[in-house]
């Protein structure tokens, strides 16, 4: 299977690819979230996996509009707990480190561990297995990456301090993607939906309150702008259920209760 990820192996997409296919897969590198629908359509690639939300940073918002815009199907979703390594060439201690590249998502989740070292200045870059790479590739000393264990064996690194994120119990959900049309299933037990409702009083509300009235646990809801329209917004919902004809009798009901309704998926539930 042809697997398409952000970022290079060693990435925690590549992890998760690992988790979820098995390692008998084509990874198949990409370093923009925005040119990954572009390999689905054009059939260099079955499957994506893109981040969606963290624990600690919350919604990566530009990738719900990738989703709805590029009309891309989601089909599943896993949660990785995040362990971020600083890492560097083998022979190396903390005291010659004195640049330190990274995802600027993992500089924000590492951040109080380097106010132990103020002579360290931490520079964004594209990807975290991306610097570990080039540290190897190009021999640099003194020059440090935050990405994960998988990466540090990738590139043969030295890892010099471990689990440096800031909040232990970090996570990131993420979003198995296809641009093949929804295959509605029973065994299903979740799904992610966008909606747009009226400017009348009341409107969102009674959209949950029909989600529970069908027994449905809404796990997520996010707004986003409708760009169209100034100060009008869509709603991004995920919740989970016991019985699809729950889901189902819901979904029919909430359909006449807005503007708009698209499913973006419906799969299971991944474990965290």
């Amino acid at each position: 299977m042809k697997v398409a990820i952000q970022g290079i192996k060693g990435s925690f997409h590549h992890i998760v690819a690992e988790h979820y296919f098995g390692k008998n897969i084509e990874l198949v590198e990409c370093l923009s979230f925005t040119e990954m629908p572009k390999l689905l359509h054009t059939k260099q690639a079955e499957v994506v996996i893109m981040a969606i939300e963290n624990s600690i940073a919350g919604a990566i918002l530009p990738n719900y509009a990738l989703i709805d815009e590029q009309e891309l199907t989601i089909c599943g979703e896993y949660h990785l707990p995040i362990h971020h390594n600083l890492m560097g060439l083998k022979g190396q201690n903390m005291a010659d480190i004195t640049e330190v590249y990274s995802h600027p998502m993992a500089l924000l989740q590492c951040h109080k561990f380097f106010k132990t070292y103020p002579h360290i200045k931490l520079i964004e870059d594209k990807d975290t297995a991306v610097v570990a790479k080039r540290i190897r590739d190009q021999k640099l000393k003194g020059v440090g990456a935050i990405a994960s264990e998988l990466a540090a064996k990738s590139y043969n690194l030295e890892i010099l301090a471990p689990e440096i994120q800031t909040i232990k119990e970090n996570a990131t959900r993420f979003f198995i993607l296809t641009n093949s049309a929804i295959k509605s299933s029973v065994s299903s037990n979740k799904a992610s939906i966008k909606f747009i409702t009226s400017h009348e009083s009341g409107s969102l509300a009674k959209i949950l309150t029909t989600l529970a009235k069908h027994h449905l646990n809404l796990s997520k809801i996010q707004s986003m702008p409708v760009i169209e329209t100034p100060w009008k917004y869509a709603f991004f919902a995920d919740f989970t259920f016991d019985s699809y004809a729950d889901y189902y009798n819901a979904i029919n009901e909430i359909k006449g209760k807005v503007e708009t309704l698209k499913i973006l998926g419906e799969y299971n539930k991944g474990k965290r």
